[in-house]
């Protein structure tokens, strides 16, 4: 069944601190409050446009939903609650701070149908947190977490690669212990630089040094082997695109992608390739069969992974297009041919990145 996001975006209303990272009218490209009437509106223009065998689902994102005025909260979830009601929507998600979820609060949703709750989490180090001016602990994370399961809630947890202090060492990390409080979703987001935001005055001042797109997809890549073969659905790598999140607009530093996920990705296959080659020897050419979706991240953005094989190996990489599953590939060389599942890829990196 196909998924459609209704999104609802709640801007900077309840965050109790200004996170250094953070503007969020810059985020969601959203500055004004929303009410229930303009919840409703939303979520009616959406629907006109959304086939019946959807699974719908409405999401407020944006500040920290479960801080900002209970009346508030109340009347927009009072709206969304009627569309569960009556078979139009599936689920209610919010994303909120793990310092604002407590048993009363989570039982106060349940009665208006919410169903997924994620928590900006963005470290799981105390430096990092505090350098960020997070306010909040990673004892207020793993607390609030086990509520959410413990309400029958699902969990979606959130990081952020590179904040001030951060290290490559620290976001392994992070993923391994977002690894054991078992979320049903993860989303990742390299930190960038927005403007009007005390990371770009530590930026302007010397003080920070945000990692560059190179290094972001090297860590990046090793965190997606961590959730894949543990089966975390991770939902999101890189800010959606904005008229605000590009380069030289609202961004002014930072390794932004409007492709993020796919670079990574493409460079996580490059590395697979690369370790079959140098095991099997291969002269030549590398034909990967493979389902069209899969054909761009294996070649690469701009063709850097054909050429990577042409310059390092002398090797021309091809595709084919065949019916086969996103799940598979079949790769073929003058040493034979074999079939791979991404488990299976996904597995052999773990091994390759000594994770």
């Amino acid at each position: 069944m196909k998924k459609r996001i209704i999104p609802i975006f709640v801007p900077h209303r309840g965050c109790p601190h200004d996170c250094i990272f953070c503007n969020q009218k810059k985020i969601t490209g959203v500055s004004t409050e929303v009410t229930a009437e303009d919840a409703r509106n939303i979520i009616e223009e959406c629907l006109e446009t959304i086939d019946e065998d959807t699974d719908v689902e409405i999401a407020f994102f944006g500040g920290s939903f479960t801080a900002i005025e209970e009346e508030c909260q109340n009347k927009l979830l009072a709206v969304a609650k009627e569309y569960v009601d009556k078979g139009l929507v599936h689920e209610i998600r919010m994303s909120t701070r793990p310092d604002c979820i407590s048993d009363r609060i989570l039982e106060r949703l349940k009665k208006y149908k919410s169903s997924i709750i994620e928590l900006g989490v963005q470290s799981m180090d105390e430096k990092v947190l505090i350098d960020s001016v997070r306010g909040h602990d990673i004892d207020s994370v793993i607390r609030s977490s086990h509520l959410i399961k413990k309400h029958g809630i699902k969990l979606g947890l959130q990081m952020m690669v590179g904040l001030p202090s951060d290290t490559e060492e620290k976001c392994i990390n992070t993923a391994r212990e977002f690894i054991k409080l078992k979320p049903d979703c993860v989303r990742i987001y390299p930190t960038l630089v927005v403007r009007e935001t005390g990371l770009e005055t530590l930026l302007a001042e010397g003080k920070y040094t945000p990692f560059t797109l190179e290094e972001c997809i090297n860590i990046v890549k090793k965190l997606l082997v961590l959730f894949y073969v543990n089966n975390i659905n991770v939902i999101r790598v890189g800010l959606q695109a904005t008229d605000d999140i590009q380069l030289g607009k609202g961004v002014v530093a930072g390794p932004y992608h409007p492709a993020f996920r796919e670079l990574t990705e493409s460079e996580m296959i490059k590395d697979f390739l690369d370790y079959i080659v140098l095991e099997n020897k291969i002269e030549g050419d590398l034909v990967v069969k493979t389902n069209n979706k899969n054909i761009s991240k294996i070649i690469g953005n701009k063709k850097s992974n054909k050429i990577y094989m042409k310059q390092k190996y002398n090797i021309n990489l091809k595709t084919v297009p065949e019916n086969l599953s996103k799940e598979e590939i079949i790769i073929s060389s003058n040493k034979g041919e074999f079939s791979v599942k991404m488990d299976q890829i996904y597995d052999k990196l773990l091994d390759i990145y000594n994770l």
